[in-house]
């Protein structure tokens, strides 16, 4: 959801082959936030499309599933990854949403909705330094967003590459995506021309950063 640019959202409902998809986003992690959720609705509704949100704070339904399963693309927002798994949990919402992600739904997000699929994410949640937070583990290993459009997040990563603190996983620049197809990378795409991901592992004691060819999605 960038402002200037509706590149990746569009690329995202166009996974589901469907017409006019049923998209609902999840701001959990921004504690419902009322100007996220108005920013969500605002972007969505440019496109032909059936957009709707899910507030673990004001539910829509008591069948938080049949909601869930119902959808076509389920979208999360960034803010507190910590908080989010925290709430998704006491509503039973992580075996719900590796339900939908069984079932072929989409699953997208950025920042805190980037994270939470993967085993680890680096986090801002608690004060203080990055860390590493366990996530849902639909995904192998970990992931670290805004890897280029925050200055402490890739010398964090770094570190705690290094000191065996965090499983190898991608560093995520702003504007750039992962497409995952089921449990397997199948591409890297961007909505900025030199957004990108990089794979980071430990190697013979010493972090090793490997630049991902990725596809630029303005490129006429």
């Amino acid at each position: 959801m960038e402002p200037d640019s509706p590149l990746l959202d569009k690329y995202i409902l166009e996974q589901t082959k469907k017409p006019r998809p049923k998209v609902s986003f999840l701001p959990t992690a921004s504690g419902d936030a009322n100007e996220y959720v108005v920013r969500f609705y605002s972007a969505f509704t440019k496109f032909d499309c059936q957009p709707s949100h899910l507030s673990l704070f004001s539910p829509p339904t008591a069948d938080i599933e049949s909601f869930i399963l119902e959808r076509d693309v389920i979208y999360v927002g960034g803010g507190n990854t910590k908080s989010m798994m925290a709430l998704w949990r006491e509503w039973d919402l992580d075996r719900v949403l590796r339900k939908a992600w069984e079932a072929g739904i989409v699953l997208a997000g950025l920042s805190a909705g980037a994270n939470c699929w993967f085993e680890q994410g680096v986090t801002d949640s608690i004060p203080g330094r990055l860390v590493a937070l366990p996530c849902l583990g639909f995904l192998s290993g970990s992931c670290c967003p805004h890897y280029d459009g925050e200055a402490q997040r890739r010398p964090s990563y770094h570190r705690l590459l290094s000191q065996a603190e965090i499983l190898p996983g991608f560093g995520v620049d702003d504007g750039a995506a992962l497409h995952f197809v089921d449990e397997k990378l199948s591409r890297v795409v961007s909505s900025r021309p030199n957004a990108r991901a990089y794979f980071l592992e430990k190697v013979s004691g010493q972090v090793r950063e490997r630049p991902m060819e990725s596809l630029y999605l303005g490129r006429s």
